[in-house]
């Protein structure tokens, strides 16, 4: 289980977007990073063929997640993840309020 989910709100800590704040919109697992729209824009010059048009866009890159920080819902504050078993299940926790994170 990771630590983060799509649709969880986070906090930039390091690099060019630090203390900006997003929602999650897609995590590449296997490389441990997070795709959040609005952060972490780069620049890619488009040459135009056909029926595309060329031009200058702005692409968003992945973030690792040790560039991000989870927002609790319930504490609003910055914080970490724990994990802990509620029955069979394995819930996230926030560590700075102890509640759980994944509320259905």
């Amino acid at each position: 289980m990771l630590k983060f989910k799509i649709g969880d709100t986070v906090k930039i800590t390091a690099g060019k977007d630090k203390g900006r704040e997003g929602k999650i919109e897609k995590i590449l697992s296997g490389e441990l990073k997070a795709l959040i729209p609005g952060v972490n824009l780069y620049k890619k010059h488009v040459k135009g063929f056909g029926d595309v048009k060329g031009g200058i866009y702005d692409i968003p890159r992945p973030l690792g997640f040790g560039k991000i920080a989870i927002i609790c819902p319930k504490c609003k504050k910055m914080t970490r993840v724990g994990f802990k078993f509620a029955g069979e299940e394995k819930v996230r926790i926030c560590k700075k309020c102890g509640k759980e994170m994944d509320t259905k």
